[in-house]
């Protein structure tokens, strides 16, 4: 059996885009030929896409880098380069995508759902696009700017309709192997189950759905939400699920009443997620094949149902009852899940420049607008230079630097790119 991971790392690296090219025509009978330099070829995205065919994030684990191909360099004749190929990489749907500072960037609750992790670099332009009536023969070109490289990190939260929620060893695992078509593990001690377990539960037509999806979750202890235990591990897989099904150990040889099984679950769902005790949910009585009639006394606690899944009792109308709940449920919520509100998307730093001081008289200049301004291939020449003038003059190269306390003479840099400024 593979191994489940739900916590994993993708390093991105998207393609170059391809140099554009200096040239000029040289035929026969043809005089003073202008340039025909071609632009480079765009490079490649890395492209994440939600697939059911994907249930782990197993594959990021061992290697998480992911990597899109180059752009080719453009050519004479004004010969284009050819974009670079992206590639798209497959995530379980369920799938969230934070930054390294665990901001949320992209979740994948749609099956097909895509989203560009690394954009390729745009190809630079080649010397005929520098073409003016002023300027008749261009001796530069635009590099290819560079990919976007970039970490995240990656945790998947399962997507089921029903989440099983109890104490290790109350039945779980047990339970969904009866009602579904899943296999888990099975044995008789705590934590049997160490990692989420997904069973589909078909239902005849007379039932509000006609399937829901089943999530045995590793048994939570006292303390799960503080991060004792495995629970802590496991809780984000509730988030998403439309019904809650507590279930309580009606054994004797349970150390805890149902009274305090279902309080001490209930203060955990609270103190991870408040708003989880919000969800539709059944108390469930478990393992009544050995609750005798000196069973622990349920007083202040309602069971919906008695079950025993070994014995196979009271299995069919919690079925019927999980059924109509998730029916329910998807009725009354727009495209029948989940949101988490308090969970916010990422916003990624604007384009632009960004002048960093150094010292008195050295400045930094970041930014990937500032590095594409500077990109051309002969910074030695006078046109070229001209036209990097203009594009930091549209950035407000001058307003940063003065706003920096930069004063005439001060050195800037910007990549390999190094002046003396004068305002």
């Amino acid at each position: 059996m593979s191994e489940f991971i739900d916590e994993a790392q993708l390093h991105a690296k998207a393609g170059n885009g391809g140099a554009g090219a200096v040239s000029f025509r040289r035929e026969a009978h043809v005089a003073k030929g202008g340039p025909d330099g071609g632009d480079g070829g765009n490079g490649g995205n890395v492209i994440l896409k939600a697939s059911w065919a994907v249930s782990s994030l197993l594959s990021f684990r061992d290697q998480p880098f992911r990597r899109a191909t180059d752009g080719v360099h453009g050519s004479s004749k004004n010969k284009f380069g050819r974009r670079g190929q992206s590639t798209v990489v497959n995530v379980p749907v369920g799938t969230v995508v934070k930054s390294l500072d665990n901001e949320i960037v992209k979740e994948f609750t749609v099956q097909n759902d895509t989203w560009v992790a690394a954009h390729g670099g745009r190809g630079g332009f080649g010397n005929a696009r520098f073409l003016t009536n002023q300027r008749r023969a261009p001796g530069f070109a635009e590099q290819g700017e560079m990919g976007e490289d970039i970490w995240y990190n990656l945790e998947l939260k399962l997507m089921a309709d029903v989440a099983l929620v109890g104490f290790p060893n109350v039945g779980k695992s047990t339970l969904i192997s009866v009602v579904s078509n899943a296999k888990p593990k099975i044995a008789d001690y705590p934590f049997t189950t160490l990692r989420p377990n997904l069973g589909v539960v078909k239902v005849s037509d007379n039932a509000a759905i006609n399937e829901f999806v089943v999530a045995d979750i590793p048994g939570l202890i006292e303390g799960a939400a503080d991060g004792k235990g495995l629970g802590f591990k496991f809780l984000r897989h509730i988030e998403r699920a439309l019904v809650l099904v507590f279930l309580i150990d009606l054994s004797l040889s349970c150390e805890k009443s149902p009274e305090d099984q279902l309080q001490i679950l209930k203060e955990e769902l609270k103190n991870y997620r408040p708003e989880l005790l919000e969800r539709p949910a059944v108390v469930v009585g478990s393992k009544s094949e050995l609750s005798p009639d000196s069973k622990y006394p349920t007083k202040g606690i309602n069971l919906d149902f008695e079950i025993s899944a070994v014995a196979g009792l009271g299995i069919n109308p919690l079925i019927y009852k999980m059924a109509d709940l998730v029916g329910d449920q998807k009725n009354s919520l727009e495209g029948g899940k989940i949101t988490i509100e308090d969970e916010t998307l990422y916003k990624p730093t604007p384009k632009g420049l960004k002048v960093t001081r150094v010292d008195d008289d050295f400045f930094v200049v970041t930014g990937k607008d500032a590095i594409s301004a500077i990109s051309l291939s002969d910074l030695n020449d006078p046109e070229a230079l001209s036209i990097i003038d203009k594009r930091l003059n549209k950035l407000n190269l001058n307003k940063e630097l003065l706003k920096a306390g930069a004063q005439p003479g001060a050195t800037v840099e910007i990549g390999d790119f190094v002046f003396n400024w004068e305002p």
